[in-house]
């Protein structure tokens, strides 16, 4: 979700105003999503990355992930159930915030009743992390690193249920993939726009939509 900063600076405001835009326009792609019967949608809240940037941009996009994350009476509205991916809370190199845990537990509570739209946030996410957690796993449970197998990676990711990715979104004019979800996206169409994330809308949307029925 790129160009929270560059919005925010095109019309003179302080970058935090952009990552404010960007979280109310998730909950609108949100509920076009599910309105357009979306089975998955996956985003990249806060990655591993992240954590250098300014302690008060850093603090104020914290803010934002846990008013996304109470967002419950939406969620359930649209039937939308939640999940996440990161670094496990309990494991060594965990940075997310013990509120920012209790947030995405109780929603992930909250919501697991819902049959519609799975909204992943990937919160304290990198698919490197992520592929070397997995394959250490894979080893241990394999017994030998010369057994690892692609089914033995694929098993042991953050949410081994999440599946194949159709099409990867990347807004502001960004061309290039990021350590997002690297393993997932194996043959995923790419719709690159200009559009900086608090600008993606619902033409956005379907136009990134069609490449996946044009398959």
């Amino acid at each position: 979700m790129d160009g929270n900063g560059r919005w925010a600076k095109r019309r003179g405001l302080p970058r935090t105003e952009g990552h404010t835009a960007g979280e109310e326009n998730l909950a609108e792609v949100v509920r076009v999503c599910a309105n357009r019967n979306v089975g998955f949608l996956t985003v990249f809240g806060f990655s591993t990355e992240n954590w250098v940037r300014p302690p008060a941009e850093v603090k104020h996009i914290l803010s934002l992930h846990k008013r996304l994350f109470g967002r419950i009476e939406e969620l359930n509205a649209n039937n939308v159930r939640i999940q996440w991916i990161g670094r496990p809370f309990d494991e060594p190199g965990s940075k997310t915030p013990a509120f920012i845990q209790r947030a995405i537990l109780q929603a992930i509570e909250d919501t697991a009743h819902n049959t519609g739209m799975v909204l992943t946030v990937a919160f304290d996410y990198g698919s490197r992390a992520e592929l070397l957690r997995a394959a250490q796993r894979a080893r241990t449970s394999q017994q030998s690193a010369q057994n690892i197998s692609m089914q033995g990676i694929s098993d042991n990711l953050y949410s081994p249920t999440l599946p194949p990715v159709d099409v990867v979104v990347r807004t502001s004019g960004e061309s290039r993939i990021s350590n997002f979800l690297l393993w997932q996206i194996m043959g995923a169409k790419v719709y690159f726009t200009e559009r900086t994330w608090p600008d993606f809308d619902t033409h956005e949307i379907d136009n990134a939509l069609k490449l996946v029925h044009d398959r």
